[in-house]
């Protein structure tokens, strides 16, 4: 049985009620929440291992709900996912610009669903299992321990998906990684995502860390230059 840890936060009773039970009887400990606001909260009681959020909500919608974990010291590092009827690239992306590691879009069969969050929590695990040192690179320093990113002294604000994207380009200056490798490496063959998802990570990423430490190669991918 499994000893994750679920908050599904979603405003339809129905939906609550249907997907508890669905991941209760895989073995997962599941706490609810029905609104964005009430979901941050939960989220910082409960500490779960992952967060389901609805995109749709009244007040704090789930993409405003995730932007408020990342910026929980506590909690800004907890898997988010979330769940949505609307499939258009355009709203995947900007889930994914608000710091999600996952967009699914309903209708969703239950068993569907549970693989899902496996495979997020596997790669998780998988993450924290390897993260055992410190990356030095001129004035960036990368700590795969703690998920932080430092230039100079200062701590930098990087969302899950932005800091692996970074170890991944990092973790080989100079060489050129292909879009589709990152894309599998940072984000997983199961999840459909659109194709200017990588283009955000990394825009934002320059805007952090600088503009010149990652090049573009047209019509490949990118690199990181030291």
């Amino acid at each position: 049985m499994s000893q994750h840890s679920i908050l599904l936060v979603d405003d339809d009773p129905d939906i609550r009620e249907f997907i508890s039970f669905n991941l209760e009887r895989e073995g997962f400990r599941v706490y609810t929440a029905k609104n964005g606001l009430d979901g941050v909260e939960a989220c910082k009681k409960h500490k779960p291992d992952l967060v389901l959020l609805d995109v749709m909500m009244p007040g704090m919608d789930g993409m405003e709900a995730c932007e408020a974990i990342r910026a929980t010291p506590e909690i800004s590092h907890t898997l988010v996912a979330f769940l949505s009827a609307r499939g258009e690239d355009y709203s995947q992306v900007a889930g994914f610009d608000s710091g999600g590691d996952d967009y699914i879009t309903k209708p969703i069969r239950p068993k569907v669903l549970v693989s899902r969050i496996k495979a997020l929590l596997r790669r998780n695990l998988k993450t924290d299992e390897v993260a055992q040192s410190i990356m030095e690179l001129g004035d960036l320093r990368i700590d795969l321990e703690k998920y932080q990113v430092f230039k100079g002294e200062r701590i930098l604000d990087m969302p899950r998906k932005e800091f692996e994207l970074l170890q991944l380009l990092a973790s080989k200056p100079g060489k050129v990684f292909s879009r589709d490798t990152i894309m599998d490496r940072v984000w997983g063959t199961e999840v459909v995502v659109g194709g200017r998802t990588i283009d955000v990570h990394i825009r934002k990423i320059r805007e952090k860390i600088g503009e010149d430490r990652i090049k573009t190669i047209k019509g490949v991918g990118y690199k990181f230059e030291e």
